[in-house]
């Protein structure tokens, strides 16, 4: 920046930085679906997904907001990985802007929509998330409406709540993927500090002082989660305030025995569920074959 006085320049050079993210490696699907592995500046990877509909106009980024993840998800390969840090907003800020030019390079159409779904849990990066939502939504940032945000929690009770407190505009969604204590105790470890009881208190609080959309998402295991009897027992908590639910194919990760469940098991849980006037939305997976899909982010070559 030579129009700025040689002072000035090194006097920013010793007292600020600018930590960039660069492109490590760049993966596209069969499907359309591009994967990219960003290097931080002190050598760590995470990875962010741009994932197009491009006959609905829809262009979605998964963004990561932490380097691996503490919490132990039994179905998911980042949560196989050691937790080393939280992201910092700009980190954050910095994937959406870099997919954002590779969506309009690749499919000449900008993001429509920010999901927080990759590595890690937003919730426990709380005041790096609520930043890179700020310079997101700012006029001095990207300008986009908060309502094409949602982020993702494993179900951290008081943090939902300090959501609803805080007034946050963005939707929120919980990756709920059992409807009972004791088999949500099996496969997420959180849930025995943040039971289903306490978690719905606290999503119908965030539900009733912000009236922001809210859906849950749910992987459907082969004979664990995919009975009628859970889908009781899921519409049992749908009732309680609007809710949407998005019924998720399993995608296969090393070393996890679970199984995806067969389609007419999955046919008749979401029947079950709409016949009960729940609004229902079965995703099939985008990008698993360069493991870009739910669950498999891990920094795989």
């Amino acid at each position: 920046m030579t129009n700025l006085s040689k002072d000035l320049r090194e006097f920013l050079n010793e007292h600020f930085t600018i930590n960039a993210i660069s492109l490590d490696k760049f993966q596209k699907s069969n499907d359309g679906t591009i994967k990219s592995r960003f290097q931080l500046h002190d050598a760590h990877m995470i990875e962010s997904v741009l994932i197009p509909v491009p006959y609905d106009k829809r262009f979605t980024v998964c963004v990561s907001s932490q380097v691996g993840c503490s919490l132990t998800c039994k179905f998911c390969a980042t949560g196989q990985m050691k937790r080393m840090r939280n992201l910092d907003p700009g980190e954050i800020y910095d994937q959406v802007v870099r997919v954002n030019q590779q969506s309009m390079e690749t499919f000449g159409h900008p993001l429509t929509n920010i999901v927080y779904m990759g590595m890690g849990e937003p919730l426990l990066a709380y005041k790096s998330v609520m930043d890179s939502v700020a310079l997101i939504t700012g006029d001095h940032g990207l300008n986009m409406s908060p309502k094409r945000i949602t982020i993702s929690t494993a179900g951290i009770a008081k943090m939902i709540t300090k959501l609803a407190d805080d007034g946050v505009k963005f939707n929120l969604a919980l990756s709920l993927h059992a409807a009972d204590d004791v088999k949500r105790n099996e496969i997420m470890p959180i849930n025995e500090t943040n039971t289903l009881d306490v978690l719905m208190d606290s999503i119908e609080y965030f539900y009733q002082k912000t009236r922001n959309r809210i859906s849950y998402e749910y992987i459907a295991f082969k004979n664990f989660n995919d009975s009628i009897e859970d889908a009781k027992n899921l519409a049992k908590l749908c009732k309680r305030f609007p809710v949407k639910v998005n019924i998720i194919e399993y995608n296969p990760i090393e070393g996890v025995e679970f199984v995806k469940s067969k389609e007419d098991a999955v046919d008749e849980f979401a029947s079950y569920l709409r016949n009960q006037d729940i609004m229902v939305t079965i995703r099939r997976s985008r990008g698993k074959d360069i493991d870009a899909a739910c669950g498999q982010l891990a920094n795989k070559d």
